[in-house]
């Protein structure tokens, strides 16, 4: 199996029969849809994933030799929870947090196989997915809130937040992060009807984002469209192209200001807003607090080379670590804890080197890098190792970096040969 792309008009490969292509790019399109509900278990997403796993190996699918430091920290990390959840593994939650992370792992690989090839078309798809699945969860979140849904409210909200389609308002704000990114990206750079359009979905994950009342989200969604918006001007290709994006960004930046405004005139809305984004919140402070529990926690991480295990963390203080590396040291012991910052910040750093590699996905990596980049900050203040968007990206971020070394090793040479002709 290979892609139809092409190169200077020379195809890279193409063996793939079309209807094979398009069961497969319908597939990652499921994918990403079915990401967006996962308020059952097992969730939608986990089947669309085997469905897909199956029917790609069934008809081609290849681990190139780029992608296996990435399978070796990923079972290095997981062989660290397992030897530290060898004691527990008769609590049925431990033995399933376990079972967990290795699907996540195997989803990982799975994205970064499936995205190294037929990669502009299989993203493209990926992107449609995700954005349909957003406007699913985020519209079911604002219906929940707005009790426009008889008996919704309890179903759609948690502790007068919106959920939607998610168990939790905090992983709904980051899940739709993503899809937001991809809905600006239009925004600023595509024709007025598509524009507009997104222009709609935009402000709608918005304000489902908003009303999550999660300040992790609202965070990561400025700082990420800013982050995806400076990248985007610092690769246009003309003078245009960043005069454009950087107007319609004053824009949005002005309509969003103004839909806030007009949200904060609801005294509910306006009440909530000003408890959640205070930062002296009861479960930040103290000693046993958010970043107190930090500083604790690592100083126990230090004296325990194989942790404590799974899920075992609020055994010894009040609540969980909310900090995905000190989670993995005291849920991994060291292996665990040297693993896991190595595999993220080691795809954070790769990812910044091909930034501006002029690939025909470009404007998708950079959508996918700023969201990857958001969580991975994020990550320092809350449990962000099961999230199954997480993962989604860090496989399409190392899939996204094999195909450009692919795709350079092809164009840099027809390019030599055509400036030496």
């Amino acid at each position: 199996m290979a892609y139809a792309a092409t190169a200077g008009g020379t195809k890279i490969a193409a063996p793939a029969a079309p209807g094979v292509l398009a069961l497969q790019r319908a597939l990652v399109w499921l994918v990403g849809a079915s990401g967006a509900i996962v308020f059952i278990e097992p969730s939608p997403y986990e089947i669309a994933t085997l469905l897909a796993t199956v029917a790609f190996f069934a008809t081609g699918l290849r681990l190139r030799l780029v992608l296996m430091p990435l399978v070796l920290a990923l079972v290095l990390l997981n062989v660290g929870y397992t030897i530290s959840a060898i004691p527990l593994l008769d609590q049925s939650e431990v033995a399933s947090w376990i079972a967990t992370s290795w699907y996540m792992a195997v989803t990982v690989v799975f994205f970064a196989m499936v995205i190294s090839e037929d990669t502009a078309a299989r993203l493209d798809m990926l992107r449609r997915g995700l954005v349909a699945g957003a406007m699913v969860a985020s519209l079911s979140a604002i219906a929940g809130y707005f009790n426009l849904v008889p008996g919704g409210h309890d179903l759609l909200t948690l502790y007068e937040r919106a959920r939607g389609t998610f168990k939790d308002p905090n992983v709904l704000g980051a899940f739709l992060i993503l899809p937001a990114l991809f809905a600006l990206q239009s925004v600023v750079s595509d024709g007025v009807a598509k524009a507009f359009r997104n222009v709609v979905a935009f402000s709608i994950m918005s304000l489902a984002i908003l009303l999550a009342f999660s300040r992790a989200a609202w965070g990561g969604l400025v700082l990420t469209s800013a982050f995806m918006l400076a990248l985007m001007v610092l690769t246009s290709r003309t003078n245009a192209q960043r005069s454009r994006i950087i107007i319609m960004a004053i824009v949005a930046v002005v309509l969003g200001l103004a839909l806030i405004a007009v949200l904060l005139s609801f005294d509910s809305i306006a009440e909530m807003f000003k408890q959640r984004a205070s930062f002296d919140q009861s479960y930040d402070e103290g000693r046993f607090g958010r970043f107190g529990r930090h500083i604790l926690g690592a100083e126990m991480a230090l004296d325990l080379p194989f942790g404590i295990g799974p899920l075992q963390f609020h055994r010894f203080f009040p609540e969980d670590t909310h900090n995905s590396y000190l989670n993995a040291f005291m849920s991994g012991g060291w292996l665990s804890g040297v693993c896991y910052p190595a595999l993220v910040f080691t795809t954070v750093i790769t990812g910044f080197r091909h930034i501006f590699v002029r690939v025909p996905w470009q404007r998708a990596y950079l959508a996918v890098f700023s969201a990857f980049v958001g969580t991975v900050g994020e990550s320092f203040v809350i449990d962000t190792d099961h999230w199954r968007h997480f993962w989604m990206m860090l496989g399409a971020m190392w899939g996204m970096i094999a195909a450009a070394q692919a795709y350079k090793d092809v164009t840099i040479p027809m390019e030599s040969e055509r400036q030496s002709s």
